[in-house]
């Protein structure tokens, strides 16, 4: 076989070998190429040098000698103390160093490499640098060792041909070996994160056991204690209280306490949404189904498959969708608007509302069948006016919630401040309450908080029907000043039911309970 297709036959196999090999197996292919280029030259002495930055050299190299020298040829510490030098300068700016007698040919300031030749009786050198994604990764190396040789620019092709082969295996192999370093630091890192994050939500279900509802008053913790008993279950549980009470906070901790806390958690308010779309909203519809289906939608109880789904403001609800409603509740199947066929669904149902469903049904309002499905299990949340003694807890549980977020950084609260917090009746609950106290930080640039001369004036301890007065005329008195500040304004910015923490419909409900009219100034 003549040389020049032997050459080619070698160049071939060893790039199916370097192909084929594993990140594990690659070294090992590496030195043999190396013996098998070198014994096709006739050189003595093989290497494979990884370079790193402009400087820099692995300290792994890949070398083969024959026969084995008992002084190497080629250490990576050797290499390391060529940094600067005249033959690694001329690598790292691409220049093939070709030097068939190096005792004659090497320059004057080419001091360590004549050494190195002259220790070894390195007589030939040929050494081609070698390119990987534009910048010089590596160099192969042949050397001649008691004898010269002649490298000419055929040898040199071929020599470049190899190392490029190596040259790419090597830096796959690295680039492996960085992607499972990465690989293996971003799973200790989410490892970690996931360790800390169970690590502080134990901590704080040891410090709070519901996490958002703040208070020890004994009607508060009669409420909690029935949420832990149902919790477990997934009986249907039906919230009752007044606006502004936190109904969405125990809905969320039943659903947090139970088997389906790793499922969807999904919210329905049935007052914000018009009747005309709350259909499609609750049991979803499908493509053409109406005017304006242009896509299937997936309903709320799809969404919530295997978790809870709460139903706020459920007495806002149309008799046409009570029944619907029931039908989900006593088959779990549900039908979007315009299908045909059913869907299974498992679904906790919490209901809440703050109308009163007894009075409702007497009148015809609301389906008593799906009164006693909601209501399985009933907990009344109670309003704030009953639990008094939990305001100091919450006015700070807010301030330490709110304050960052505005700038602010309270310390203190006058006395003077807390008791007419304490005194109030509350009639928008701890809605209002919050209300109040973000207005109170944006009134506190100091670390003293500073409470709305409007609130003190408009019903707080301070005024007598506040002492003294029925708790009707407090909240009279109270609803009257706030519509006063707001222009007797219900809906739109700015208006009297978001001061109060109150649904604007709830407030109407509230100013006819109490007889509250706007009176027209005769002129």
């Amino acid at each position: 076989m003549e040389k020049a297709t032997a050459f080619e036959v070698m160049l071939s196999e060893l790039s199916i070998a370097l192909l084929r090999a594993t990140a594990e197996t690659v070294d090992g292919e590496a030195v043999l190429a190396l013996e098998r280029l070198g014994r096709h030259l006739g050189a003595q002495h093989a290497t494979l040098v990884e370079f790193t930055g402009n400087s820099a050299v692995e300290p792994f190299i890949y070398t083969w000698s024959d026969p084995p020298s008992p002084t190497p040829l080629t250490t990576p510490e050797m290499v390391a103390s060529l940094t600067g030098s005249w033959y690694h300068r001329s690598l790292l700016n691409g220049e093939t160093v070709r030097l068939s007698n190096a005792f004659q040919q090497l320059p004057p300031d080419a001091v360590w490499e004549r050494r190195y030749c002259e220790s070894r009786d390195v007589r030939s050198i040929l050494t081609v640098p070698i390119q990987v994604g534009g910048k010089i990764a590596c160099a192969i190396s042949l050397r001649s060792v008691g004898k010269t040789t002649e490298w000419p620019d055929l040898v040199v092709e071929r020599v470049g041909a190899v190392g490029q082969i190596l040259a790419n295996a090597v830096y796959r192999k690295s680039t492996e070996a960085a992607l499972h370093r990465n690989i293996a630091e971003i799973q200790e890192l989410k490892d970690r994160i996931e360790r800390e994050n169970l690590y502080l939500r134990e901590e704080l279900r040891s410090i709070r056991d519901y996490e958002e509802i703040v208070g020890r008053s004994p009607s508060l913790r009669r409420a909690l204690t029935l949420l832990e008993q149902v919790a477990p279950m997934s009986t249907s549980v039906l919230l009752l209280g007044e606006t502004g009470t936190g109904k969405e906070l125990f809905a969320h901790a039943l659903h947090d306490q139970s088997s389906r806390r790793d499922h969807p958690f999904i919210t329905v308010n049935c007052a914000a949404i018009p009747g005309s779309l709350l259909e499609s909203e609750i049991f979803g519809h499908e493509k053409g189904a109406f005017t304006g289906a242009i896509a299937t939608k997936v309903g709320r109880f799809e969404m919530a498959d295997g978790g809870t789904l709460f139903l706020d403001e459920v007495g806002d609800l149309g008799m046409e969708l009570q029944a619907k409603l029931l039908r989900v509740l006593q088959d779990h199947e549900v039908t979007r608007v315009g299908a045909i066929r059913s869907r299974k669904v498992d679904v906790r149902v919490v209901a809440a509302t703050n109308r009163p469903l007894e009075r409702l049904m007497s009148e015809g309002d609301f389906r008593q069948d799906l009164y006693y499905r909601l209501g399985v299990f009933t907990i009344q949340i109670p309003p704030l006016r009953k639990r008094l003694e939990d305001i100091p807890l919450l006015v700070w549980s807010f301030i330490q919630k709110r304050q960052a977020g505005l700038g602010r950084h309270i310390e203190r609260i006058p006395r003077k401040a807390m008791e007419a917090l304490s005194s109030y009746a509350w009639p928008g609950n701890v809605r209002e309450l919050e209300n109040v106290l973000e207005r109170a930080l944006v009134l506190s640039p100091g670390k003293t908080l500073k409470l709305d001369e409007a609130f003190a004036e408009g019903g707080a301890v301070t005024h007598p029907a506040a002492k003294n007065g029925r708790l009707d005329d407090v909240e009279r008195q109270h609803i009257c000043a706030v519509l006063d500040r707001c222009r007797w304004k219900i809906n739109g910015t700015g208006n009297a039911a978001e001061a109060l923490g109150l649904h604007p419909n709830t407030l109407r409900s509230r100013m006819k309970k109490l007889g509250i009219k706007r009176l027209t100034r005769q002129s």
